[in-house]
């Protein structure tokens, strides 16, 4: 029995999450009946961040064991090619062969994601679904300076969904960077572990700094308030991309 590291991406428009469920699509499903297809074998594939509904990730890491005797050029092409078959747009970059007690998810020392904006008045064509659109002109470096509030360890129910079931609100954000180029804004957060929809959260309410309706320091208040009516609106799920995980 060999465990193979994945590193994972995925468009995320198609699946109801990257958990497996039994009537919707899914990328761990996805990924699940590949594998079955190439070897033979039911496997759990263990994911360290299950993206929500419609979120995408360009270096999401898993986790699977096989009996098969193989190595990890075919572990890739033969899982890319059941899920070409299978029209999903899902794609393992690489697989390494890693020592049975590695763990993708509780093994994780930092996450890092982006929220991706496209700031301009024109509608999305070939990024629709791939990005927030935001019509109003957004002063980033404003966003910048609103983000910097949220680093550090702070109990964040503020930024937290209803239907969060992490134990602790408390969390620590490693670094919140905004940044623009060109049209595309992004917001790059890094941190161990997050709760449900935080960076949405975050995303949502940067974008009121960046028009001008709060300043940034309301974001200190927002965060000490504790209180979810606080935060402003959840950004849609399309700009949000798991970029990377270390070990």
């Amino acid at each position: 029995m060999t465990r193979w590291k994945l590193t994972i991406e995925y468009d995320g428009r198609p699946f109801a999450g990257w958990q497996r469920q039994s009537e919707l699509p899914s990328v761990q499903g996805a990924l699940e009946e590949a594998i079955f297809g190439f070897s033979g074998e039911r496997v759990t594939v263990n994911g360290a961040g299950r993206t929500d509904a419609g979120v995408h990730a360009r270096g999401q890491v898993a986790h699977i064991d096989l009996a098969k005797d193989t190595n990890a050029r075919t572990v890739c092409d033969a899982v890319n090619a059941h899920l070409r078959l299978g029209g999903h747009g899902v794609a393992v970059l690489a697989a390494e062969a890693v020592s049975a007690d590695f763990e993708a998810r509780f093994g994780a020392i930092r996450r890092a994601y982006r929220y991706e904006i496209i700031n301009r008045r024109a509608p999305l064509t070939v990024d629709a679904g791939l990005a927030w659109h935001v019509h109003v002109m957004l002063d980033a470096d404003a966003m910048h300076a609103g983000a910097q509030y949220l680093i550090g360890k702070h109990d964040f129910t503020t930024f937290r969904a209803a239907q969060c079931q992490a134990k602790s609100p408390v969390r620590t954000m490693d670094a919140i960077t905004v940044t623009r180029a060109g049209e595309r804004i992004f917001i790059d957060v890094v941190a161990r572990s997050f709760l449900h929809s935080q960076v949405r959260a975050f995303a949502g309410s940067l974008k009121l700094v960046g028009e001008g309706r709060w300043p940034p320091e309301e974001m200190a208040a927002a965060l000490d308030a504790r209180d979810r009516s606080r935060c402003g609106p959840t950004a849609p799920p399309d700009g949000l991309y798991l970029m990377q995980v270390d070990y």
